[in-house]
């Protein structure tokens, strides 16, 4: 059985190596707005910016978005009563307009820096609040103190400001607590993934070039996608130098693919009548897969395009398949086969 305590929220964190996450994201509405999936209060957990169980006040139940947190959902693990009530006293300050839905989000976290050793150790705090989309409220746990972003969180910044001791709560959850229990999760995670063979899974690269807005550019570019996990060394090198920001390079950064693994795209703009050798160096350490890719010159076309490309030309195939049959096979079989498809068409 596994037993944890989770208290806290996330924004959108891209890691850098070795650093690891353990977030939750709250959100909270005024009122409910009728649309599907949206409720009045919402928490979702996440382990290096996997989803790793979510829970709604409509269903009032936490579910596991991960087969191995079935086992660790017997807990209390991410304060429901404490986040409802802070995000409740928050929104009846905040509130304007009782006829417009507002929407109050929280975040707290913590992100730790693997050691030589093998430890994890404490690196950065997180404990944030928007409103409507705009920041609202921060804590610095090095100062112990609350910073307004607008002038209309003031008041209540000052109030928690005054309560020393939930401030020493806040910190000592922040920087010790967090860490420990992120310590226990990623063990858990990692018992049952390596019994499932789920833990890791290497990038797949890809480098190609597309035309620039500039008629002699061209934009390179180096994709590696379907990673876990996310720590990734991405470089795309000329003649055997590592490009950088000065050379214009630009990156996303690890980005979630909606399966549960990640993305990252790196480009740089160069000249069409550059003769240099361009190579793609993709390192993903969780998976020991090291991958080269020379870029041959050829202007090429994106994945996602390509695959856009082939099904169009399916389409167009069948299309002429289905104009032969009309025009030279038996007389009526085209009309047949329409009704065949129209048949199976409504079965879906």
């Amino acid at each position: 059985m596994c037993v944890f305590y989770l208290d806290g929220f996330t924004h959108d964190i891209t890691l850098s190596r070795h650093i690891h996450s353990l977030t939750c994201i709250y959100t909270a509405h005024s009122k409910p707005d009728g649309t599907p999936g949206i409720h009045k209060f919402t928490a979702m957990g996440l382990l290096d910016g996997r989803r790793i169980d979510y829970y709604d006040s409509e269903s009032e139940r936490k579910v596991p978005k991960q087969e191995w947190m079935r086992e660790c959902l017997s807990a209390e693990y991410w304060g429901k009563g404490t986040q409802e009530q802070w995000l409740e006293s928050l929104m009846n300050r905040m509130r304007q307009n009782d006829s417009v839905v507002h929407v109050l989000q929280g975040m707290r976290g913590c992100e730790g820096k693997m050691q030589p050793d093998g430890t994890l150790k404490f690196h950065r705090a997180m404990h944030t609040y928007a409103y409507d989309g705009h920041n609202l409220l921060s804590f610095d746990s090095k100062t112990k103190s609350w910073i307004a972003a607008i002038r209309e969180a003031q008041l209540t910044m000052r109030e928690w400001d005054s309560d020393q001791a939930m401030k020493e709560r806040i910190k000592g959850y922040l920087e010790n607590v967090c860490i420990k229990w992120k310590k226990q999760l990623q063990k858990a995670h990692g018992a049952r993934a390596n019994e499932k063979s789920e833990l890791r899974s290497p990038p797949v690269v890809y480098v190609f070039a597309k035309k620039a807005k500039v008629e002699t550019n061209l934009i390179l570019t180096c994709l590696a996608t379907g990673f876990y996990t996310k720590d990734i060394i991405v470089r795309i090198k000329r003649n055997g130098r590592v490009l950088a920001k000065d050379d214009g390079l630009m990156s996303s950064g690890g980005l979630p693919n909606g399966d549960d693994t990640f993305q990252r795209r790196d480009h740089v703009e160069i000249l069409k009548s550059d003769l240099s050798t361009f190579i793609c160096n993709v390192t993903h350490e969780a998976t020991n897969i090291s991958v080269k890719k020379l870029w041959g010159k050829e202007l090429s076309l994106s994945p996602t395009v390509t695959v856009l490309l082939v099904l169009v030309v399916g389409i167009l195939a069948v299309s002429a398949v289905l104009l032969f049959l009309y025009k030279v096979v038996i007389p009526g079989t085209y009309n047949i086969l329409i009704h065949i498809l129209a048949v199976l068409d409504t079965v879906h």
